[in-house]
């Protein structure tokens, strides 16, 4: 089901800000940035080999982002797992009886089809999976 780690999501404040160590300090490149209307967020992309890091700022104060940076901080928010079929993948887990956000997939960043699994379920860590044409 899994292909690949497609990227890991980071939450900060500021993406201007992230960039001096990412892209100044640690060499990645960026290669552009986005808005998720839907989500509330602006997402940066920095590639990483097959993968690639997402900074994730909230574009709103009561944005996911957001209160994911007032509850914990700054730091990794979600990894996010590649799939050929989400739908598919989103059936098989329910039928496994893992906890989902989304039962049916979303629009998220680059296009891609995305849906979160509970991080109840998932030993805490918020896992999504994203489907890219």
């Amino acid at each position: 089901m899994i292909t690949k780690v497609d990227h890991i999501g980071i939450a900060v404040k500021s993406i201007d800000e992230a960039l001096k160590l990412y892209q100044d300090i640690l060499g990645l490149k960026l290669v552009e940035t986005e808005v998720v209307e839907e989500q509330k967020v602006k997402v940066a992309f920095l590639p990483v080999g097959d993968s690639e890091i997402e900074l994730l700022e909230s574009t709103t104060p009561d944005g996911p982002v957001a209160k994911f940076i007032e509850a914990k901080g700054e730091g990794i928010q979600h990894i996010a797992f590649r799939v050929n079929n989400i739908e598919q993948a989103l059936a098989d887990l329910k039928a496994k009886g893992v906890r989902l956000i989304d039962e049916k997939p979303r629009r998220g960043a680059g296009g891609a089809k995305i849906a979160f699994l509970h991080p109840k379920g998932t030993h805490g860590t918020l896992i999504e999976l994203c489907e890219r044409e």
